[in-house]
């Protein structure tokens, strides 16, 4: 900028060039003795000038620490969060999903990883009003093959999900073509896939959310107890290039990860079980932890709903339902908590307990 784009006395102005003080980062840079003993000025004038120098350069308005407690950050990527579509999950979470940072869901199998994965899969098309980021899904499969019939049967039954949602919003959006499928069998493939093919989607603007289900699968396969270190060397490469895509496209990254039974006391002592206390690990050890924002833990329960909380059952899409668990395992902006939750035909649903009278 130029001196005569801000408004100064010109005596002001004067001054300033007179001593040398060429940029506006100069008088940013000096403090305000050194910049009256540099121009004469007097101290109200000096003070004047930092302020309108300030004022003139700000890019982005100023943010209070009330502001952050409260979730009031005007900065758009902080403050949206992609919904999992469901408001007792969303709650949880306290509002969803943070668009920077890597979010893990680790779980037993049969725990509902996968469905709620392809749950954010649909949920991140909706409009930005409905918790979405318009635009689609990578989804990365290194176990199985995707269930491309689930993911249809809950494409179709949105409306009964999202009752919130406008029947015509709904039905605007072509949930399945919008989500892109990979299958990757082996490390260098997964990274081949994460470093060319997924940053070509997202810069092109049809995608905003990773997931990789699951990171374990690979990395537990081809590396033994021997191999720990070059492991470790690996995962640190991997988790530096999904954070790299993440902030640079303002995209939330979800890995699903399998977890194994804690039988030693190192890992009695080193862990961090939660509320629960499951007595279970996400795999990958501390090198992965360390990679992470959110740390969410779901498991099965052996209750139907009925079972546990016979006054919350009489909806239709709990009958039957079997119980499951989402914890917060660990999060920089969130409590250790947890909330219920079953899956039903049209989708995950959260449990809200209602208070005890």
């Amino acid at each position: 900028m130029d001196w005569d784009q801000v408004e100064l006395n010109p005596k002001v102005v004067h001054a300033v060039k007179r001593a040398n003080v060429k940029t506006f980062r100069e008088v940013l840079s000096l403090s305000g003795p050194d910049l009256q003993r540099l121009t004469k000025l007097s101290h109200a004038d000096v003070h004047h000038l930092q302020k309108t120098v300030a004022a003139a350069v700000q890019t982005d308005p100023a943010v209070t620490a009330l502001q952050l407690y409260r979730g009031e950050c005007p900065f758009l990527e902080q403050h949206q969060k992609l919904s999992l579509g469901c408001p007792v999950m969303d709650s949880l979470l306290r509002g969803g999903i943070p668009l920077l940072g890597i979010l893990e869901i680790a779980g037993e199998s049969s725990a509902g990883k996968t469905q709620i994965c392809m749950q954010l899969c649909l949920s991140v098309q909706y409009p930005r009003k409905y918790g979405g980021l318009e635009a689609g899904a990578v989804y990365i499969c290194t176990e199985d093959t995707f269930p491309t019939k689930r993911l249809q049967q809950l494409s179709s039954l949105q409306h009964k999900l999202r009752p919130e949602v406008p029947a015509d919003v709904v039905k605007s959006i072509t949930f399945c073509d919008n989500i892109y499928i990979e299958h990757a069998g082996d490390v260098d493939s997964l990274n081949s896939c994460i470093s060319k093919r997924v940053p070509i989607l997202l810069s092109r603007g049809l995608v905003r959310l990773v997931v990789v289900d699951s990171i374990a699968a690979l990395f537990r396969c081809e590396f033994e107890a021997k191999d720990a270190l070059l492991r470790a060397k690996h995962l640190l490469a991997f988790g530096a290039t999904l954070h790299s895509l993440s902030h640079r496209f303002k995209t939330p990254i979800v890995c699903v990860n399998q977890v194994a039974d804690a039988v030693g006391d190192s890992d009695l002592a080193q862990s961090n079980f939660g509320l629960l206390d499951k007595k279970v690990l996400p795999t990958l050890g501390i090198t992965w932890s360390n990679q992470l924002l959110i740390r969410l833990m779901v498991s099965r329960t052996r209750f139907s709903l009925q079972e546990r909380l016979p006054g919350l059952a009489a909806q239709p899409w709990h009958l039957g339902s079997v119980l499951r668990t989402m914890e917060v395992v660990f999060a920089p902006h969130l409590p250790q908590s947890f909330c219920y939750y079953t899956v039903s035909i049209d989708g995950v649903r959260g449990v809200k307990e209602e208070p005890a009278s």
